[in-house]
């Protein structure tokens, strides 16, 4: 009796590991179907944009229209939307820099500080030319922190505008 029982609790294990590594695969498979190796990542509700040169509402001069030359060239390289003038444009991205701080972000053991943050906020709207419909506003906030010993705050610059510039070409570009 005891050899009958020992064999049909191995059958049920076995049948049980099977039951689990088949489970395994199919939420793999299932898991994974859903993502695609398509370049655009996205389906676009547009397909030509004019970029209006960005505002500054800020004093630190140069930053939109680094902002303005960045986006333009992040849309080129993405490819899924072309840039064109506003003519011929479906929709007009515009935005504004409403915000621009630096600010002490790490202290050293002596209250020195090691690094700075600075920090952006942009107000961006994207509108049909054909009626100036809104298809989407929003206000985008980035951060890019740089050492205070070996870098500027150029460098600080830069890692928050590329965050901003990432953030609008997926608001626009992306269809989620």
């Amino acid at each position: 009796m005891k050899r009958l029982l020992r064999t049909a609790l191995l059958c049920r294990q076995k049948y049980c590991l099977l039951a689990l590594c088949l489970l395994g695969i199919s939420v793999t498979q299932i898991s994974c179907g859903v993502y695609s190796f398509k370049k655009s990542g996205g389906a676009s509700l547009i397909k030509t944009v004019s970029v209006a040169q960005f505002d500054n509402e800020t004093i630190e001069p140069g930053v939109a229209d680094r902002l303005t030359e960045l986006v333009i060239d992040a849309i080129i390289t993405e490819g899924t939307i072309d840039v064109v003038g506003p003519g011929a444009a479906e929709a007009i991205l515009s935005g504004t820099l409403k915000s621009y701080k630096r600010d002490p972000f790490t202290y050293d053991e002596s209250d020195r500080v090691t690094q700075y943050v600075v920090k952006l906020s942009m107000e961006i709207t994207l509108r049909k030319t054909s009626n100036d419909d809104e298809i989407w506003s929003e206000i985008f906030y980035n951060e890019g922190v740089y050492n205070a010993d070996d870098e500027t705050e150029e460098d600080g610059q830069t890692r928050a505008v590329a965050l901003l510039v990432t953030d609008i070409l997926n608001k626009t570009s992306k269809g989620w």
